[in-house]
């Protein structure tokens, strides 16, 4: 039964703390991570009431530290899938009829928690599991997630109060349903704040939902739902499972009860996904709502006119920071050949500069990328720079070891060929490919970057042409869901620039914003009337005589 009409205001971003040497964030950092790594977890699936451990166990180590064990997730099985989907279904009548200020106000307190009592055990996880530093920690699983959970919960609290007029006699409203069936999260490992949005999105609009987390995240995951259960989740709202991604699929995607899927991943997977899902489109009780955020190939272009040491720094930061694994991580980039050889000094001189290695060492800029596979990936585009018959050569970086984690040096490789494979292929690691172009061909270069990609995720113009400026965003008006202008393509803020690309980027619905919400709303038009009609027939219809 409602009450009033319960509205949540905009609100602010969560303030960043700075983890500075003598602050007191960073002495309770480091102890929540002394903590973390001095005890094993046994990570069980959360499926309705239950904690469901196997018998098979996968390890959880930290990437720049793969001697040390952190302990072990339990992986399940088709039957695991069907129990959590049950478990759902169970779950979505009681959940979809409980009130707005009961569902807002439990995603409020999981914001709440995140900030204050879980702050630096949220750190403490992202960094050991996905070796995030405490600067790419604190905007990730910190703010970033509290700013989905504040925002959205305002977001939804504005579509709710968006009604169709009434006139005399006749009362119009719009009811705003959760979907009819079960939705179906599927996260990255980069991301915590994406590993927590796209579950608790969907939920906070009345909807059920299965997540699956990429394995690994499963440390940092696992920490995530058990603050959703302190905070007052109902059991089987959202089921957190570990399985095979074609042995979910293969469950998820046949079951009638499928009513959407929210994603970010590859593209690869998405296409599959989505194929599979149209195949199947016949056996569902409604059409499902496919949402994704997929690759990127994102690019920095420069003009004649840009500032070299606004460039270089966009260059840095854009493309090494959290080595290179962000969806909008700079990775291609196209400099004027008035620029060049400056850039190419001061780029150079700032990358050897930067110290890579544990995430507990403070000092480090970077960690190491989240896999071996990952790790194999990128050394072998390193290796086919330095070939002798190679369109491109590797400039500075290009080092790789594996030894204690899977650390690869910050790498510039520059190309003769604006085609060359790293400027095309999604590389996903601290890999930024240069070319130079002809500084008076600018506007040859605008086609070159929009024709040279299939992704339409990020990018960024430098430039202090004001002309220049404006015809870079005509020109790459579909090149990129996220353009920025004298800055760096990464790290867009809830609220502020509403996240995600199209082309093979994804579906541009925008994390972050509402329109993502409206996705997992279905709308219900209610009309009555006042003063029934008696009487089939029309005025029109009456003799003139």
């Amino acid at each position: 039964m409602n009450f009033g009409d319960f509205y949540y205001p905009l609100p602010a971003n969560e303030k960043q703390l700075d983890y500075a040497p003598g602050s007191p964030e960073r002495e309770a950092l480091k102890q929540a991570i002394s903590t973390f790594k001095n005890k094993k977890i046994d990570v069980p699936m959360y499926i309705g009431a239950e904690e469901i451990y196997t018998n098979k166990k996968l390890e959880i180590r930290p990437p720049h530290e793969t001697a040390h064990l952190l302990g072990h997730f339990n992986e399940g099985d088709a039957n695991h899938v069907k129990k959590a989907i049950n478990a759902a279904l169970k779950a979505k009548d009681k959940w979809a009829n409980t009130s707005w200020e009961n569902r807002a106000n439990i995603f409020l307190k999981i914001a709440e928690l995140i900030s204050t009592k879980y702050r630096f055990q949220v750190m403490a996880a992202t960094m050991l599991g996905q070796s995030k530093t405490a600067h790419q920690a604190e905007i990730d699983c910190t703010c970033e997630l509290i700013d989905f959970l504040r925002f959205n919960v305002h977001y939804v609290s504005e579509i709710y109060r968006q009604q169709p007029i009434s006139v005399p006699g006749i009362n119009n409203r719009v009811e705003y349903r959760p979907l009819e069936g079960f939705v179906l999260a599927v996260t990255p490992f980069n991301f915590t704040a994406i590993a927590g949005n796209l579950p608790t999105s969907a939920a906070m609009c009345g909807n059920v939902v299965i997540w699956k987390p990429a394995y690994p995240q499963v440390y940092s995951a696992q920490l995530l739902m058990k603050i959703f259960k302190e905070a007052g989740l109902p059991n089987g709202v959202i089921n957190l499972i570990y399985a095979d991604g074609p042995v979910l699929g293969e469950v998820c995607f046949n079951h009638p009860d499928f009513a959407g899927l929210h994603f970010t991943g590859s593209t690869g997977v998405f296409r599959t996904m989505w194929q599979t899902i149209g195949t199947n489109i016949g056996n569902y009780k409604t059409f499902p709502r496919i949402v994704g955020e997929t690759g990127g190939k994102d690019f920095v272009l420069a003009h004649k006119s840009a500032d070299v040491d606004v460039l270089v720094t966009a260059l840095v930061r854009g493309a090494f920071e959290y080595q290179g694994q962000k969806c909008s991580a700079a990775s291609r980039a196209y400099i004027p050949s008035n620029l060049a050889a400056e850039v190419k000094k001061k780029l150079v001189a700032q990358i050897k500069t930067i110290t890579i290695g544990t995430i507990e060492d403070f000092s480090n800029f970077m960690g190491a990328v989240i896999t071996e596979a990952s790790f194999n990936k990128i050394e072998s585009y390193i290796k086919g720079a330095r070939k002798k018959d190679s369109k491109a050569k590797v400039i500075v970086g290009g080092k790789c070891d594996k030894t204690n984690g899977y650390f690869i040096e910050p790498t510039v490789i520059e190309t003769t060929d604006p085609y060359y494979i790293t400027m095309c292929d999604e590389l996903f690691g601290p890999v930024l490919t240069m070319y130079v172009y002809d500084e008076n061909k600018f506007e040859d270069t605008l086609k070159l970057v929009d024709s040279t990609s299939q992704y339409a995720l990020t990018g960024a113009i430098i430039a202090k042409d004001r002309y220049a400026v404006e015809l870079a965003t005509n020109k790459l008006r579909n090149s990129a869901g996220n353009f920025y202008i004298n800055d760096k393509p990464t790290g867009a803020v809830v609220g502020q620039q509403p996240f995600g690309g199209a082309r093979a980027s994804g579906t541009n619905d925008k994390a972050g914003s509402i329109l993502n919400l409206y996705r997992w709303l279905s709308a219900r038009t209610v009309k009555e009337i006042f003063n029934s009609p008696t009487d089939y027939r029309y005025p029109f219809m009456q003799s003139e005589e």
